[in-house]
């Protein structure tokens, strides 16, 4: 025994010459620092966002179907899936950590000629129990442990970034079908207006007030009203469509608000150094790079000699024989010596794994330095240009009301009122696309800032 350790050793001598020389870092052009602060202007805070971040817009129909989205997903349940395997995997990477340990039993009837040459049957049996362990001397199994670990990790932020992304798109969705809702009531109306216009061209031609100019016009633009609400009728289905499907059901009619009655909350936002901890994509990419970082190691102990252990024991039995105890106890060492490159490819693969994971990390910051950086400037701007078009609804309704008056009492011609019409129109429909603006701005600030997914998640 002592021999054979001996040999073990001076294989571990000659395999340490297959070393692949010093670890490398990561590329200085990955490294990413967060900016001092940010260029719009912003309330700064460290609270975390609520993990319920929707409820802040004060819809319970909202609640409701992002709830759902939650729990019916299609994509969510892949996520929840891909958890479970790599859960498997780093139960799997733990697993070469310990000991193997198996039995064996087997039994054998022989008949055969003795020395005599007469027939003997003879029952032997044999069962054994036997254990095998990898020494990691250098840390091979270990390293790849902690890179299933980070793998395990990883899965689990990519579940949150998609719960994330889920209950965003879903809050997207219903903001986008209460602005459809709004511009159809803002179409309907139009469309009344435009009757009566028609009608009242058409008796004022019958009595010979006005020429048929007028009731053309009028009969014009009723019929471009009238087209514009089938075709929001058909974006509102399409719309309801897709919100069904983020919610995991087949379409079929959105319970909902209206689009005045959504709040618009305005969420603080952290320091920028903070952010890089809230965001489960953040999370997810620095697990990434952890891994591959583990991978790296594992595959430059590749290099290093393997030491096993082995040993065996049971028994033998045999008819009309007394039982007998056998045993055996071995180690064995496997180092490379020339193997045409392979362990030296897979070591620079796994570097440039690893540098590729660095450079996911900073794409991933710097994006969500962007995203919160123009959140936070629509904020802003976005208030100011609907209290704008606010002003400019109001003027557009008075510029309509004596528009109409002075139709009416005969000192312009019908296109003035027309032309009013169609301003107070456009007016009101920008105004339900800005408020839609501003809601969606706080759905991609809430988004940008993490959503609360990030804060406590759980760290093996």
């Amino acid at each position: 025994m002592r021999r054979a350790l001996i040999c073990l050793a001076s294989v571990s001598v000659l395999g340490a010459c297959a070393t692949p020389g010093p670890r490398t870092s990561s590329p200085d052009a990955a490294a990413i620092a967060p900016p001092a602060g940010w260029r719009a202007e912003a309330t700064l805070s460290n609270d975390a966002v609520a993990a319920d971040w929707w409820k802040a817009f004060g819809d319970p129909h909202l609640s409701e179907l992002v709830a759902a989205a939650l729990a019916y997903n299609a994509d969510l349940g892949a996520a929840e899936a891909r958890v479970r395997e790599a859960e498997a995997q780093s139960r799997l990477a733990s697993a070469a950590l310990l000991p193997s340990v198996s039995l064996t039993a087997g039994a054998q009837k022989t008949r055969d000629l003795n020395a005599f040459g007469q027939p003997s049957v003879t029952l032997a049996a044999q069962p054994q129990l036997q254990i095998a362990y990898e020494v990691d001397l250098w840390g091979r199994l270990r390293a790849a442990n902690a890179a299933g670990r980070a793998n395990l990790q990883a899965s689990r932020d990519a579940r949150d970034a998609a719960r994330l992304s889920v209950s965003a798109a879903v809050a997207r969705s219903y903001v986008a079908l209460l602005s459809l809702d709004a511009q159809l009531a803002t179409a309907r109306a139009a469309l009344t207006s435009r009757q009566e216009a028609a009608t009242r061209a058409r008796r004022r031609a019958r009595e010979g007030v006005t020429s048929d100019l007028e009731l053309r016009q009028a009969e014009g633009e009723l019929e471009a009203s009238a087209q514009r609400v089938p075709a929001l009728e058909l974006a509102i289905r399409r719309q309801e469509s897709a919100l069904t499907l983020l919610v995991g059901q087949t379409s079929q009619s959105v319970a909902r608000g209206t689009l005045s009655a959504l709040s618009i909350p305005q969420p603080t936002a952290p320091l920028p150094s903070s952010l890089l901890v809230r965001r489960p994509d953040i999370a997810q990419a620095e697990a990434v790079l952890a891994a591959a970082d583990a991978n790296l190691a594992s595959a430059r102990a590749a290099f290093l000699p393997q030491v096993r252990l082995s040993a065996a024991g049971g028994g033998l039995f045999v008819e009309h024989l007394d039982p007998l105890t056998v045993w055996s106890l071995g180690a064995s060492a496997l180092a490379p010596i020339f193997d045409g490159g392979r362990l030296r490819a897979q070591s620079d693969a796994a570097t440039a794994r690893r540098d590729q994971a660095a450079f996911g990390y900073r794409k991933a910051a710097l994006t969500a330095f962007g995203e919160v950086e123009s959140a936070l400037e629509g904020t802003g701007r976005l208030a100011e240009q609907e209290e704008a078009a606010v002003r400019q609804r109001a003027a557009a309704a008075s510029a309509l009301d004596h528009a109409r008056k002075r139709y009416q009492a005969g000192y312009v011609a019908y296109l003035e009122e027309l032309d009013a019409q169609r301003g107070l129109l456009a007016t009101e429909t920008v105004l339900s696309q800005v408020r839609e603006a501003r809601l969606q701005n706080a759905v991609a600030l809430y988004q940008a800032l993490g959503g609360g997914w990030a804060v406590g998640a759980p760290k093996d």
